[in-house]
C-alpha cells in the first residue's frame, strides 16, 4: 500500500520541481512590482539623514512627523484637486453619456463618419495640442483659473469615454427601449430610466480612469495656473523640492497622502470597474 502511495506521489513531486523555476520567476517579478510601493512607505518615515545614509532599508526611529508636515503643506492642494476632479467628472459623464447614447441608439446621416472622426482624435498625442490649447485658453481669458483646467479635461476625456460607452449602449437589448416607447416614454426617459441604470459598471470604469488622469496631471496645471492658491496636488508636492536639496521624507509622505483618495475610490468602485472591463465595453 505504501509503495503505491509513493508511486503516486513521485509524479507530483517531479511536477513541483519542474514548476519551481516558473514560481521563482513569478516571485521575483512580484517583488520587483511591489518594492517601489514598499520603498515609498519606508522613505516617507525617514529623516533626511536616514535617507542619505540608509537608502534601501527601513530607518529607525520612524519619523511620523513627516506626515504631519506633509498634511499641513498639501491639504489645501488636495481640496483644489478634489474640486477640479469632481467638477470635471460630473461634466464628462454628463456630456459623454448623452453623446454615446445618441451614437448608439439613433440613426442620422453622417453618423458613422462623425463617430470615426471623433474617435480619430485618440491618435493625436496630447503634447501636440498643448500650445494651441493654451493659446485658446488665453483668448477665452480663462488662463490662470480653474476653467482652463476643467473645460479642456472634459473636452479631452470625452473622446475615450464616448468610445467605450457607445459600445456598451449599443449592446443593450432594443426590446427594452421598444417596450418603453409603446408605454409612451420619450427618448430622454429611455436614456435616464433604462440606459443609465444599466450602465453603472461602465460609468464606474470611465469615472475611475478619468479621476486618475485628472488627479495626477501635472503639465496642464503647470502651464495654466499662476496663483499658488489655485495649485493642484501634483504642483503642491513640488514645494518640498528646493533649489539645492530635496526633503525626501515629507515629499514621499505627501505622495502617500495624495494616493489615499485614489485608493479609497478604487476600493469602493472596484466591482463596478471589473464589471465594466469584463462586460464587453470595448467592443465597437
Amino acid at each position: 500500500m505504501s509503495t503505491g502511495v509513493q508511486a503516486l506521489a513521485r509524479p507530483r513531486l517531479r511536477r513541483r520541481w519542474a514548476d519551481a523555476p516558473r514560481h521563482l520567476l513569478l516571485g521575483a517579478l512580484l517583488i520587483l512590482t511591489f518594492y517601489p510601493f514598499l520603498f515609498l512607505l519606508m522613505t516617507s518615515l525617514k529623516s533626511f539623514a536616514q535617507f542619505s545614509h540608509n537608502f534601501w532599508l527601513p530607518g529607525w526611529p520612524v519619523e511620523l512627523e513627516n506626515y504631519r508636515g506633509a498634511f499641513n503643506a498639501v491639504y489645501r492642494y488636495v481640496l483644489n484637486s478634489a474640486f477640479v476632479t469632481v467638477t470635471t467628472l460630473i461634466g464628462l459623464l454628463a456630456v459623454s453619456s448623452v453623446s454615446a447614447y445618441v451614437f448608439a441608439r439613433f440613426r442620422f446621416p453622417g453618423k458613422g463618419v462623425l463617430y470615426y472622426l471623433i474617435i480619430s482624435l485618440l491618435m493625436i498625442p496630447g503634447v501636440l495640442t498643448l500650445i494651441p490649447a493654451f493659446m485658446l485658453m488665453v483668448r477665452l481669458r480663462l488662463a490662470g483659473s480653474y476653467g482652463a483646467l476643467i473645460l479642456p479635461y472634459i473636452a479631452g476625456g470625452q473622446v475615450f469615454a464616448i468610445f467605450i460607452m457607445r459600445g456598451f449602449f449599443a449592446s443593450l437589448p432594443e426590446e427594452l427601449f421598444e417596450a418603453s416607447r409603446i408605454d409612451g416614454a420619450s427618448e430622454w426617459q429611455n436614456f435616464w430610466h433604462i440606459a443609465l441604470p444599466l450602465s453603472k459598471p461602465i460609468l464606474g470604469t470611465v469615472a475611475i480612469m478619468n479621476v486618475i488622469g485628472t488627479w495626477n496631471d501635472y503639465i496642464w496645471p503647470l502651464v495654466n495656473l499662476y496663483d499658488d492658491r489655485l495649485y493642484t496636488l501634483p504642483m503642491g508636492l513640488m514645494a518640498f523640492q528646493h533649489a539645492y536639496y530635496t526633503n525626501w521624507g515629507p515629499l514621499f509622505a505627501g505622495y502617500v497622502l495624495s494616493s489615499l483618495p485614489l485608493l479609497v475610490l478604487f476600493l469602493f468602485t472596484m466591482r463596478y470597474f471589473m464589471r465594466g472591463i469584463t462586460s464587453g465595453a470595448l467592443k465597437i
